[in-house]
C-alpha cells in the first residue's frame, strides 16, 4: 500500500504530529489531489489548543487543513470533467446528510502530500494564479465574499464597516472595493491592522476605542 506523510491532530490529547499514513484512494465521485500548498488558519490553531472541537469527526485523529490547492492526480470511478495535472483548489467543506462538514476538521484535510475530494468540491484555477496564493481562497477569500455578496448583500455606493482587519477583514476590504461599496470603514484596535486596511483600499480606518 502506498504511504504518505500527513500532519495529524490527536483530539483526546491535542497532540499534533507528522505521521506516515496510507495514501488515500479516491472512491466513486472522488478525485485524488496532489497537494501543492495548504494554508494555516486561526481555526487550525484553535483546534490544536482545544478552543475548537470538531462536530462530526468519526475518529480520534484528523489531518488538518481546509485551505488547499494542488493538481489532480487520479480520478475515482464515475468522475469525468477533470484530467490529471489540472490545477485546482478544494472547497473547505461539503454537505453530508444535510449537515455541513468542514475539511480538516470533520474529515481529513490537506496538511498532507495528497488529499481526496468530492469532484463537485473542486474549483479549477487559471495558470496565472500561483498555487501558494490560491490555497487561501477556500476560506480567507470565500468567507468574506459570502459575507459581502450574500449575507450583507452590499450594493455599489453603500457605506460599509468592517470590524477587524485581520485575515478575513483585510480581504473583505478588497472585495468591498471590488463591488463598489463606498465608503469602506475599517475598525481595529491594532495600528498595523488599520494601516493594512488603508493599504488595501479602506477609505477610513478607526481604532475601536474612537
Amino acid at each position: 500500500m502506498d504511504r504518505m506523510r500527513a500532519v495529524r491532530l490527536h483530539l483526546p490529547t491535542r497532540t499534533l504530529s507528522v505521521e506516515e499514513v496510507a495514501k488515500p484512494v479516491p472512491g466513486p465521485g472522488e478525485v485524488l489531489v496532489k497537494v501543492a500548498a495548504a494554508g494555516v488558519c486561526l481555526s487550525d490553531v484553535h483546534l490544536v489548543d482545544g478552543t475548537l472541537t470538531p462536530l462530526y469527526l468519526q475518529e480520534e485523529s484528523v489531518t488538518l487543513g481546509h485551505e488547499v490547492a494542488g493538481t489532480v492526480e487520479t480520478l475515482g470511478p464515475e468522475v469525468d470533467g477533470w484530467t490529471a495535472g489540472q490545477r485546482v483548489v478544494l472547497q473547505a467543506g461539503e454537505r453530508r446528510d444535510g449537515r455541513t462538514h468542514t475539511r480538516g476538521v470533520d474529515y481529513d484535510g490537506g496538511w498532507a502530500e495528497y488529499a481526496v475530494a468530492s469532484a463537485t468540491t473542486l474549483v479549477a484555477l487559471p495558470l496565472t494564479l500561483p498555487l501558494d496564493q490560491a490555497a487561501i481562497i477556500p476560506d480567507a477569500v470565500s468567507t468574506p465574499w459570502a459575507a459581502v455578496t450574500v449575507t450583507g448583500d452590499v450594493r455599489p455606493a453603500q457605506a460599509v464597516g468592517v470590524w477587524g482587519a485581520g485575515g478575513l477583514g483585510a480581504h473583505a476590504v478588497q472585495l468591498l472595493r471590488a463591488v463598489g461599496a463606498y465608503p469602506v470603514i475599517a475598525v481595529d484596535p491594532v495600528p498595523a491592522a488599520r494601516d493594512r486596511a488603508l493599504h488595501f483600499g479602506a477609505d477610513l480606518a478607526l481604532d475601536s476605542g474612537d
